[in-house]
């Protein structure tokens, strides 16, 4: 099932193909005062955006993160090392700006939104953003995760989000995560998505012992023989074994590419809602950065199925959206020196 908002935005999305100005990128990036390929990967970001964008010289970024909340009812299975409640006290600590994310999106100048897209409890006050589906999914071992209906709603919430942002400026944005229990779902949605067995790509979240890990393969194993989700179909992995915020953050990655805006995808939550986004329009990889590498487990065998390679490998496991502002901030410097540096014309500086 899709609706027709659904369906019109991944139908706006297409790979950005213009070979004259992907040449014309390379020649700036040339010209530029600088040995031949000498800034590495930084040279391969700012291409990046530029082909993303359609520009051969882009405005400086604005840039965007959203921290989708959820809550999980696979967490009543003891997957988490802490209570399900932290996922609301940390929506609470998100809105007062003292988490992680807040101080990195300060200091990279990020603008952030928190969005309740289904945490436990009563809707919050300003600025939490209450877009509530429901209170946290139903545990996937025992029933499936949510409805098909919900699991739209979710992704189009995701959508609307992202389109807001881009409303308001941004050209480039990010999504990030807050649910007790949500890499447990993540694990299962990758494995569903990916045919990788599920002792491939469960980890010990927010520190679980060995006997938790054990706890969750198994949770995870179970799930997916229960729910038997279908591997062709995004909507239905997601509304199986899904979140309420793994499904938004797919739609955050949707709405902003129909926009032609790029995006940047976080750890292992993040990149289990990018693969179900991607299964959903396949021209989306051209508009998705990869982080990082995050110390999770899965996130490396889930990054080696889709062949891409993370910019950062700092050994992060917070989520939030932590590895995809350092790497937005990554961006920006990078399109910076491509927009800024003199060439060697302009300077009066011999070429090789």
């Amino acid at each position: 099932m899709k609706n027709a908002r659904l369906n019109k935005t991944l139908d706006a999305i297409r790979v950005p193909a213009d070979p004259g100005l992907a040449a014309e990128v390379e020649r700036r990036l040339d010209s530029l005062t600088k040995p031949l390929g000498s800034l590495g990967r930084l040279e391969e970001i700012a291409q990046w955006y530029c082909l993303a964008r359609g520009s051969a010289l882009p405005d400086q970024p604005k840039m965007a993160l959203c921290v989708f909340c959820a809550d999980h009812g696979v967490a009543g299975e003891g997957v988490s090392a802490y209570p399900a409640e932290v996922t609301r006290q940390m929506a609470l600590n998100f809105a007062a700006g003292g988490a992680a994310i807040n101080v990195l999106c300060r200091q990279a100048g990020i603008d952030a939104t928190i969005v309740d897209v289904g945490v436990d409890g009563e809707a919050f006050a300003p600025p939490i953003r209450d877009e509530k589906i429901a209170r946290g999914t139903r545990n996937m071992l025992r029933e499936a995760a949510m409805s098909l209906e919900h699991c739209v709603r979710a992704v189009e919430v995701g959508v609307r989000v992202a389109e807001e942002a881009i409303d308001r400026g941004a050209t480039l944005v990010a999504a990030g995560e807050m649910g007790i229990g949500n890499t447990t779902a993540a694990a299962a949605v990758s494995a569903a998505l990916t045919g990788l067995p599920a002792v491939d790509l469960v980890g010990c979240g927010t520190g679980v012992d060995t006997a938790g890990w054990r706890r969750k393969v198994q949770v995870v194993s179970q799930s997916l023989a229960a729910r038997r989700p279908n591997a062709d179909d995004a909507l239905d992995v997601l509304t199986k074994v899904g979140g309420f915020e793994i499904a938004a953050m797919a739609g955050c990655y949707l709405g902003a590419a129909a926009r032609r805006v790029p995006a940047v995808v976080d750890g292992f939550i993040a990149a289990a809602a990018a693969v179900a986004a991607v299964r959903l329009a396949p021209a989306l990889p051209a508009y998705l950065l990869w982080s990082h590498l995050s110390a999770e487990r899965g996130h490396q065998r889930l990054l080696d199925t889709l062949r891409q390679k993370p910019l950062l490998q700092l050994d992060l496991r917070l989520g939030e959206g932590t590895g995809a502002a350092l790497a937005m901030d990554l961006v920006n410097r990078s399109v910076a020196l491509y927009r800024e540096m003199a060439t060697f014309e302009s300077a009066g500086v011999a070429g090789a």
